[in-house]
């Protein structure tokens, strides 16, 4: 009998939910140019709510002994998004800036895994492996379309992973090596799905936000 690596089997069982959220409408207009640069802004600005949560719960995992094997500061976001929103919006933007209901509880669960390391590694899976690998290509397109060079999309810069490919192949072989048994797997896959959906609830909520705006 076949063993499946975790790595693999969390991947092949999310990968309906992820590509549902990748093609998101608001996603696929933001990336082909029927919604500009204002929608950018406004996803960066969600996305500080969502790394504010992950890092805070980092803190708390990073003594876990199953967890802190994935919390590394080289994956750390939440001061380039910081700096991306400075550059952006300008030095009010904390002032200005409120979270989407869909990030509330986006936000809500994440911190709801402050007690489950495999439910904070389902999270911290989803965001980060996508940051750096679908996020890079991202980083390019925004880089184009907005005329960026660093500065506004310094969250997609992971200036302390040297290799990319080889940091991701470490992190899918800790994953594999973790001894979960078949329902803690089947748990984190479920929410890892669930982190998917949240983001497409998050990419909805971001998208009826700028339809109001327009109206």
């Amino acid at each position: 009998m076949t063993v499946i690596p975790f790595s693999q089997e969390i991947r092949e069982r999310t990968r309906a939910v992820h590509t549902e959220t990748e093609e998101s409408p608001f996603m696929a207009e933001l990336l082909d140019g029927r919604r500009g640069k204002e929608d950018y802004i406004a996803l960066v600005g969600q996305q500080y709510f969502v790394y504010q949560a992950l890092e805070r719960v980092a803190e708390i995992m990073k003594d876990d002994p199953v967890a802190s094997a994935f919390v590394s500061p080289k994956l750390t976001r939440l001061p380039a998004i910081e700096a991306d929103l400075d550059f952006l919006v300008g030095p009010s933007w904390r002032d200005e800036l409120a979270p989407l209901p869909a990030t509330r509880r986006y936000v809500q669960r994440i911190h709801e895994t402050e007690t489950w390391a495999g439910g904070y590694i389902a999270h911290h899976y989803t965001r980060y492996l996508g940051d750096l690998s679908g996020g890079q290509i991202l980083r390019t397109l925004f880089q184009r379309r907005f005329g960026f060079e660093t500065n506004g999309v310094g969250f997609y810069i992971f200036a302390e992973i040297a290799k990319p490919k080889l940091f991701k192949d470490t992190y899918r072989a800790q994953l594999d090596a973790v001894p979960w048994d078949d329902e803690e797997r089947q748990r984190v896959v479920d929410e890892a799905a669930r982190a998917f959906r949240c983001n497409a609830e998050m990419f909805s909520d971001l998208a009826g936000t700028a339809e109001r705006g327009a109206a």
